[in-house]
């Protein structure tokens, strides 16, 4: 029996999550190919033949956007963190220290300058993100996955704290080698997606899950709750919470139960005044849709484009209840 979920919005359309392979939507499809310019020849009576080598628009767009957002980080988080007679030259030399932030924000962009890689959201979902990373950094952000696109949200967030939590330990050290100002954490899960319908279901039975008493370290009792993480995930309390990790697209991968689960409940037990603002990404899949449905919930669902919800979830304070939607 699958999951039966709303789909976000409107309410009135409902999805079946299967696990068996040949019904599952949770897989990964191959993306079609980047289009291409096309080739150019240039010719006159007195200028040679020229060829120009084809460009992938896609990627070319994403990557010289990205440097605009970097930059504009660069010089928002400089006007704000200095004097403004540091802007000026006066020829006079400056006993002001070098803030120690900047150079990730460098060594982003020569980066994606340099690199024919680009992060897997669309500009359009980047974007939503960086609003919300502009108006409250530095924060405490936490980013579940390691890739292509986490030297560019750590730069986003200058004199915060940034903190990617990935499943694959080689890919830790691959990432690292190259940016080794990041802050990783290699995690392990205990859930598969192929058991995310009774996951579901055995959540509402177990006490230990109920919103009311809800909490993530030392709880085994509840195996959506994710208890073999860093201290510091459980010390810190978290502005921000990218969910863009762990794989999801397999039967035996852990798929985001877990995470999803985990995030809404840091997110409840927040002290600090403000909201938690919880990103999800790969909503088209239909486990991301009905764990968002049943925990992050549609109320808090501030907006979203493409593949990716942003939800901005309150403290719980004192709550009732089996739901916590």
């Amino acid at each position: 029996m699958g999951i039966l979920v709303n789909k976000l919005p409107p309410p009135s359309t409902q999805y079946t999550y299967s696990t068996s392979s040949s019904s599952s939507s949770n897989t990964i499809q191959k993306p079609k190919p980047d289009n291409h310019f096309p080739w150019f020849h240039i010719s006159s009576s007195s200028l040679p033949t020229m060829n120009l080598r084809p460009f992938p628009d896609r990627k070319i767009s994403i990557a010289f956007s990205l440097l605009a957002l970097i930059g504009g980080a660069v010089v928002i988080f400089t006007i704000f963190t200095n004097d403004t007679t540091n802007l000026i030259c006066t020829g006079t030399p400056s006993t002001h220290q070098p803030t120690t932030i900047i150079p990730i924000q460098l060594r982003a962009i020569l980066h994606y300058a340099t690199s024919r890689t680009v992060p897997q959201q669309s500009l359009a979902e980047i974007s939503i993100s960086f609003n919300v990373l502009k108006s409250i950094s530095p924060c405490n952000f936490l980013v579940f996955g390691l890739g292509h696109d986490s030297l560019m949200w750590a730069s986003f967030n200058p004199g915060g704290l940034t903190l990617f939590l990935e499943e694959d330990p080689k890919w830790v050290q691959t990432v690292l080698k190259d940016a080794p100002d990041l802050k990783a954490a290699h995690v392990k899960y205990r859930t598969q997606l192929q058991e995310a319908d009774e996951l579901m279901k055995s959540y509402r039975r177990e006490p230990e899950c109920a919103p009311a008493k809800s909490y993530v370290k030392g709880n085994e009792r509840c195996k959506l709750a994710l208890t073999g993480l860093p201290d510091v995930v459980y010390d810190k309390e978290w502005d921000m919470i990218m969910i863009d990790a762990p794989k999801g697209y397999y039967a035996e991968a852990p798929g985001r139960m877990g995470a999803i689960y985990s995030a809404a409940v840091m997110a409840r037990n927040r002290k600090k005044s403000g909201v938690t603002h919880v990103f999800l990404h790969d909503v088209d899949r239909k486990v991301e849709k009905a764990y968002a449905e049943e925990f992050l919930c549609r109320k808090y669902l501030k907006d979203g484009t493409g593949r990716l919800w942003h939800f901005e979830i309150p403290p719980a304070g004192n709550v009732t209840g089996d739901r916590f939607c």
